[in-house]
């Protein structure tokens, strides 16, 4: 899509009521945008076609979690030191501006958000960057972090500092302890969640891609690292085209074709649950609508890696020329739940029971605390967790009359006697184990407006220009049109009745009689809607009615009383159109072309 198709696309979402900027009337606010009727229900159904295919199909659990989180929550998950971007403000005109994306905007740099401050303030100066806003010069201005948490205040007064989550994850995290026993504790399990995020970005852009609220689908997979894995012979054979680290910094090198099998037997992705998920998200972008030959999924360079991340991999669309971010795929490792657990106080863990008990000697110290705070004061207490962990780790180290340890670096010499040291025979049924995470996570704004790019078209029928959008069937906002060829002499009566048919059968339907028959066809093009339907006079005798698809514009006649068999046979993809037109009868509209009378 070029440029100019991509203004199209935008004034085609605001004028047909895809989305469009928020609060107009009072001048809006850059960064919240609304969805309109038809953005809002294609916005519902890749919601719903996500859920089945993450939630209901891999067998997780849902939940919907709050929006606003106490401080204490973003500060063990460390958000409130590490969840920033880089911010250089013009000392002339007092505009804040994004640093990495003024570099990559105006060099040929990528992926400066991969880069150091200093690196970035280098650029800016090597090239002689602007201001957007103003012209004025930026070389010499700071570079700083900001942190893209909107904080507000809970309760009255003063109140107790909350944030608006910046992403869906944490509520997740935060009740693991519930969730495990809802789970039965038996790992593997996952729990997914769809709602609202927020990030106060410095400098939203590009429509949905970039703004300050937006919708998140989000799975997190809980695993026992040492006896979980993915079943990887159901995604195996499933190709993929993969932009590696290596393939990133080799300047001019293309991307790697391959399969899920062959990624993770050569070592390029080295999480097989990352590996599993990439190919369960790349069957269901083709279900989707997502243009395969537009797609690929890129991993993150080391600069770029959330604070969390050992690996991840980004799902990555072409719009307009530029590589978008839609999807990202995580190992998180055990970060989220280890943090939580030191921050809380609680266990964020599973006891998973031996098949078999297991008969060990075990290692403990209770010190004596009577000597250990008079001889070392306030040192006592860390003291004392540093003999349990040394027993655990070298029980050798108690043999001789004093023990030694460190707490922050300096050396404290504890009579053995005083450790109270002993090695005990003890019966272990099972251990605890702090989970770790896999993380697929989606952004449906972005996935929406990569569908509607990837559906634009233009092309001519019968001589005049037609824009339209190919939607999946699945996806349209719409699936039927139901028109009168006329509103009167009964047409529009059956017509009313037919349309109240295909919605009892629970079909998305709508009802046009303004304007002629190829105007409303055009309309519905716009919109993506995949079928329309015609009631003409021939109708009223033969109890037929004319079905028409979008793409190739073909139509065939169809019996009333097979409508709703056909056109869920073809909304379900389980019949072709092509199918339909060499069963039925293959008609012209009885009215004529679709152009007459326009």
């Amino acid at each position: 899509m070029s440029g100019s198709e991509s203004t199209k696309l935008a004034e085609l979402a605001k004028r047909r009521g895809f989305f469009f900027p928020s609060n107009g009337a009072y001048g809006g606010v850059a960064g919240f945008y609304t969805y309109g009727p038809e953005g809002a229900a294609l916005k519902r159904h890749l919601e719903d076609a996500w859920r089945d295919r993450f939630t209901v199909r891999e067998g997780n659990q849902e939940i919907e979690a709050p929006t606003i989180m106490p401080e204490a929550v973003f500060e063990a998950s460390g958000h409130l030191e590490g969840f920033d971007d880089m911010l250089v403000e013009c000392a002339e005109c007092g505009e804040s501006h994004r640093a990495d994306h003024l570099v990559e905007d105006d060099t040929a740099v990528e992926d400066a958000e991969s880069l150091s401050i200093p690196e970035v303030e280098e650029l800016i100066r090597e090239h002689e960057l602007v201001c957007p806003s103003c012209g004025a010069a930026l070389a010499g201005e700071p570079v700083e972090e900001f942190n893209l948490m909107f904080e507000t205040t809970i309760g009255p007064g003063s109140g107790q500092t909350g944030y608006m989550r910046p992403e869906t994850a944490q509520g997740i995290f935060v009740e693991f302890p519930l969730l495990a026993e809802y789970a039965r504790n038996q790992l593997p399990f996952g729990v997914t969640q769809i709602g609202p995020a927020y990030r106060n970005e410095i400098s939203p852009r590009k429509g949905v891609v970039r703004v300050r609220e937006f919708t998140q689908a989000e799975l997190e997979l809980f695993v026992n690292p040492e006896t979980n894995e993915p079943d990887l012979s159901r995604v195996a054979d499933i190709e993929l085209t993969l932009y590696p680290i290596g393939n990133q910094r080799e300047e001019g090198t293309e991307y790697l074709e391959t399969t899920v099998g062959a990624a993770v037997e050569e070592g390029i992705i080295a999480s097989e649950w990352v590996a599993y998920y990439l190919g369960i998200a790349q069957e269901w972008y083709e279900r989707i609508g997502v243009d395969t030959d537009r797609f690929r999924f890129r991993q993150h360079l080391p600069g770029e890696r959330a604070h969390y991340a050992s690996d991840c991999w980004d799902a990555e669309a072409e719009l307009g020329g530029d590589w978008i971010e839609i999807a990202g795929f995580a190992y998180r490792g055990d970060y989220d739940l280890a943090k939580h657990a030191e921050h809380s106080g609680e266990e964020f863990t599973v006891f998973e029971q031996y098949d078999e008990p297991l008969h060990a000697e075990r290692a403990t110290v209770d010190p004596d605390m009577s000597y250990l705070g008079p001889e070392f004061g306030g040192e006592a207490g860390e003291i004392a967790e540093a003999l349990e962990r040394l027993a655990k780790r070298d029980r050798t180290a108690f043999e001789g009359e004093t023990v030694s340890v460190d707490v922050e670096g300096e050396p404290y010499e504890i009579p053995t006697e005083k450790t109270g040291f002993s090695v005990e025979e003890v019966t272990e049924a099972g251990e605890h184990v702090t989970p770790h995470v896999v993380e697929p996570s989606f952004g449906v704004g972005r996935t929406l407006y990569t569908l509607l790019v990837h559906a634009y078209r233009e092309d001519e029928v019968d001589d005049e220009p037609r824009t339209y959008l190919a939607l999946d069937p699945e996806m349209a906002p719409t699936t039927v049109g139901v028109f009168p060829l006329m509103d009167r002499d009964g047409l529009g009566e059956r017509a009313r009745e037919l349309l109240a048919a295909l919605r009892e059968a629970g079909f998305e339907a709508t009802y046009d009689d303004s304007g002629n028959i190829g105007r409303r066809y055009r309309r519905q093009d716009e919109v993506g809607t995949p079928f329309c339907v015609t009631v003409d006079y021939e109708s009223l005798e033969s109890e037929t009615v004319t079905v028409r698809e979008r793409d190739s514009t073909e139509q065939a006649r169809v019996p009333i009383d097979e409508l709703v068999a056909v056109l869920g046979g073809l909304r379900d993809g389980d019949r072709s159109f092509e199918a339909i037109a060499e069963e039925y009868e293959h008609q012209e509209l009885s009215a004529g072309t679709e152009n007459a009378a326009e």
